[in-house]
């Protein structure tokens, strides 16, 4: 069986996400496992061409992982036939023109979310993909995390039974920046460069309980800015222009979400994002790592009675999923998935299209916000 190499336009690599899950954690560990395996058992290896606005960045990266292809060209990069798939990792304002001159170029197409800063936008990037034929994935990364993976298992083996609620915390407190350094960039907290809570996470709440319960039908939120005043990277004041908390309800068929997303909360909760699932037969709470149950059978009898000081251990009245597999990294896998969809064909649900619905959650979201209503969710087409 004859192997094959790829090239990869690889831009937005100098940040955080690109840099540590995307260049090192995905494409370098492929690389290192000697590439993706395909159906036939021959392997795909990736062969990264790093773009990106700052030179001595790119360079410095390029240095230090033995990469020799870099460049702050992205036109000639994107223009460059020996590099069929592009992928973006940059600020969500400069995302979609980038994508759209790949896909008019007819370059395969990954991206990190949200695709475009309006729904109407990241639409037209769907029918783009669909009218050039291009094969097009968006980042899901969280749907390949042990623990919502564990609860996946649970949902398909009918462990809940009927599924009445969901309740999602995220979140912790991010600094201000004045006696601490923020460990989010500024931009995150100004609304004029694309930050906000709720442009930022529901996208991911979407494709998470979309996979995992079925499509959204309406969302209910209030968003709000707790920390008006914030630090940048440089010391400088500076006014939070964009939302960081967010308080959302989301219907999905008879089930209700009540979903809390701060960056203004202090942890009290095994992980950063949990997910606690009741069912008519059982319930589950999984965080990105973990997952533990409570079946009907082993359901407590808690009784109330405010004039005792409460001795339940409650937390120990669950039980803990057991791994049963090795868990790769999320968004390796995701990776892996999307090249052998590229390569083999193999269906891909976490297309451009499924993007757009992450950015309308968002949109529809903050409508709901300012315009303090429910609102409803149809079906999107292209």
């Amino acid at each position: 069986m004859e192997n094959r190499t790829i090239g990869v336009v690889m831009n937005g690599v100098t940040g955080r996400m690109g840099h540590r899950q995307h260049l090192v954690r995905s494409i370098l560990a492929i690389r290192e496992q000697g590439g993706v395996e395909l159906a036939d058992g021959s392997r795909v290896q990736l062969q990264p061409l790093l773009v990106g606005r700052n030179a001595d960045k790119l360079s410095e990266l390029a240095d230090r992982y033995g990469l020799k292809d870099w460049t702050t060209d992205v036109n000639g990069a994107i223009a460059d036939d020996d590099y069929s798939i592009y992928f973006d990792a940059q600020l969500t304002n400069v995302r979609e023109a980038a994508l759209r001159k790949a896909m008019e170029t007819g370059r395969d197409i990954y991206t990190e979310k949200p695709t475009a800063e309006s729904v109407e936008a990241a639409l037209d990037l769907a029918r783009l993909a669909k009218s050039t034929g291009v094969k097009n994935g968006v980042v899901h990364d969280k749907l390949f995390l042990p623990g919502f993976r564990k609860l996946r298992r649970l949902i398909d083996g009918g462990f809940f039974g009927e599924i009445l609620s969901v309740r999602g915390e995220f979140g912790y407190w991010v600094f201000e920046g004045d006696w601490q350094a923020a460990q989010r960039p500024s931009w995150n907290y100004r609304a004029e460069d694309g930050g906000g809570i709720v442009t930022d996470m529901f996208c991911h709440w979407n494709y998470l309980l979309e996979d995992l319960f079925g499509t959204i039908d309406s969302v209910n939120s209030l968003a709000v800015t707790h920390i008006p005043t914030r630090w940048d990277e440089k010391g400088a004041e500076y006014t939070a222009t964009a939302d960081d908390a967010a308080y959302a309800i989301f219907e999905i068929g008879k089930t209700v979400v009540q979903f809390n997303s701060s960056w203004a909360v202090r942890v009290n909760r095994d992980e950063l994002v949990e997910l606690q699932v009741d069912g008519t037969k059982g319930s589950a709470v999984a965080g990105l790592h973990r997952c533990k149950v409570q079946p009907r059978e082993l359901t407590p009898k808690p009784v109330w009675n405010p004039d005792l000081v409460e001795t339940t251990p409650f937390r120990d009245q669950w039980h803990e999923i057991p791994d049963n597999e090795a868990f790769d990294n999320g968004f390796k896998v995701q990776w892996e998935q999307f090249i052998r969809h590229v390569v083999d064909g193999e269906p891909n649900p976490y297309d451009l299209l499924s993007g757009a619905r992450g950015v309308r959650l968002a949109e529809a979201g903050l409508q709901s916000s300012a315009e303090g209503r429910r609102i409803e969710l149809p079906e999107l087409s292209l």
